[in-house]
């Protein structure tokens, strides 16, 4: 089966050899809004396609890591049901953060990959070998990404970086097979 969807061979390339990917949550994971009840508890929106997505990367040998300037139980949640272990919460200074995670998993920033959609993701974008930004995203975290993705955050942006990864990897035919059967 070919898949149906397609990257320029030049983004490929650049997107080769990753092994983990760091996710910011709002504006990227979540579409950026904070709804708040009454009782002061945050509420996110997430889209399915990109939970799939950060699943798909695990199957495929890629460390999904989220760091992340807000924590909410929510997050936490959705987190834990697609079973991401690498997650910093609360972290305005996220480059520290990624580097930790490097350290634990025993790799660099030639092995990593961003999204990122505000200033606090750029020191990490800027790092990475390959960097992405949601459609919405602010100009400066736009202009270092490599790809722009055509979904906005929180509406399949994080799917879209994913399925770069998968095909730059060469699973996401193999993958994508799978639920053909």
């Amino acid at each position: 089966m070919t898949p149906a969807l397609n990257f320029p061979p030049e983004l490929l390339l650049k997107a080769q050899g990753i092994r983990v990917a760091f996710f910011d949550v709002d504006g990227v994971l979540t579409d950026g809004g904070l709804y708040i009840s009454e009782a002061g508890e945050t509420l996110k929106r997430f889209h399915t396609l990109d939970g799939h997505g950060l699943k798909l990367l695990q199957r495929a040998g890629i460390t999904p890591a989220v760091i992340t300037g807000r924590d909410s139980q929510a997050l936490r949640v959705r987190l834990q049901a697609l079973g991401i272990v690498h997650a910093h919460f609360g972290t305005e200074t996220k480059r520290p953060a990624a580097e930790q995670v490097l350290q634990t998993l025993g790799l660099d920033w030639t092995q990593a990959a961003a999204i990122g959609d505000d200033w606090p993701d750029l020191a990490v974008m800027r790092r990475c070998a390959f960097a992405c930004a949601p459609l919405n995203a602010h100009a400066e975290a736009r202009a270092v990404a490599h790809h722009v993705t055509r979904a906005r955050g929180g509406d399949g942006a994080a799917r879209e970086f994913c399925d770069v990864l998968l095909m730059a990897s060469g699973r996401y035919a193999d993958l994508l097979a799978e639920w053909q059967q």
